[in-house]
């Protein structure tokens, strides 16, 4: 059986998120590294799940836009080093407040499909 569409979105913000948490802990745990740049994930974007696939090999590229990891890196310390940890920390909250609202709206799904199956929570 296949998600609705609104679970598998959900569950694909909840992933993008989790990613991005990921990225934001290797920043905050190399902020000391001399040379070391900082990364994140380029924005989840939703429309892009609409976007033209690739049907078979060769076809078109299959990247997903929402999977770029770009470059954040701001003023450079004197060991070459860029990570921000403000920033980083703001960052790493709001890839978590973005993980708790998917994972919010994931189990209100579920809940609606399991009422609708007559087995309420």
């Amino acid at each position: 059986m296949q998600m609705p569409a609104l679970m598998t979105l959900a569950a694909q913000a909840a992933q993008h998120a989790g990613s991005r948490q990921a990225l934001t802990a290797r920043n905050v745990a190399n902020a000391d590294t001399p040379g070391y740049r900082p990364s994140d994930l380029a924005p989840f974007r939703p429309e892009d799940r609409f976007a033209p696939r690739a049907t078979r090999p060769g076809h078109m590229s299959g990247a997903t836009p929402h999977r770029d990891i770009i470059d954040v890196s701001s003023t450079l310390k004197a060991n070459g080093n860029a990570v921000d940890l403000e920033e980083e920390i703001l960052r790493g909250v709001e890839a978590q407040r973005r993980h708790d609202r998917a994972i919010t709206v994931y189990r209100a799904s579920m809940d609606i499909l399991r009422t609708a199956m007559g087995r309420g929570r």
